[in-house]
């Protein structure tokens, strides 16, 4: 459990040092409607992170043999960097197109590392709303790169 949690801690951190919510960029952005407040993100992403911490640890134990576990590993280091990498893309560089698609890339590597991880542990299952979140991302990404394309 060592492993997954620093990887998903210095994901998190490497994501949270690009955000930047209060910035007069993101103010000034045209924004959707369903768009949750600002208080939701932090909750929703600490929830996120620490069930993707916990059900890949148990995957990582609980893998059929080793190839698996190097598979699982390999998916959740690609999806951690996707994950760090939209806070860059979108907050630094604010490149909205590329986030959204970063965001889409993010929502399929989520959906992969879910399956790989309830394939191991059925306990897995309960990463299910990673992915959904990050659907919900990439919704949310392409209503702003809509509404404020220049």
């Amino acid at each position: 459990m060592a492993r997954t949690t620093l990887g998903v801690a210095t994901a998190a951190v490497v994501g949270s040092a690009a955000t930047t919510p209060g910035s007069a960029w993101y103010r000034q952005l045209c924004k959707p409607r369903f768009q949750p407040p600002p208080a939701a993100f932090p909750v929703a992403w600490t929830l996120l992170y620490a069930d993707l911490a916990v059900t890949s640890a148990l995957a990582l134990e609980n893998a059929p043999d080793e190839r698996y576990a190097e598979r699982v590993q390999r998916a959740l280091a690609a999806n951690l960097v996707l994950n760090a990498g939209w806070s860059w893309v979108f907050f630094r560089g604010h490149r909205l197109g590329a986030a959204t698609l970063t965001a889409a890339a993010l929502t399929a590597s989520s959906a992969d590392l879910t399956r790989r991880v309830a394939a191991a542990d059925r306990r897995g299952r309960a990463l299910v709303a990673y992915p959904a979140w990050c659907a919900f991302a990439t919704v949310l990404s392409a209503a702003l790169w809509r509404r404020n394309r220049r």
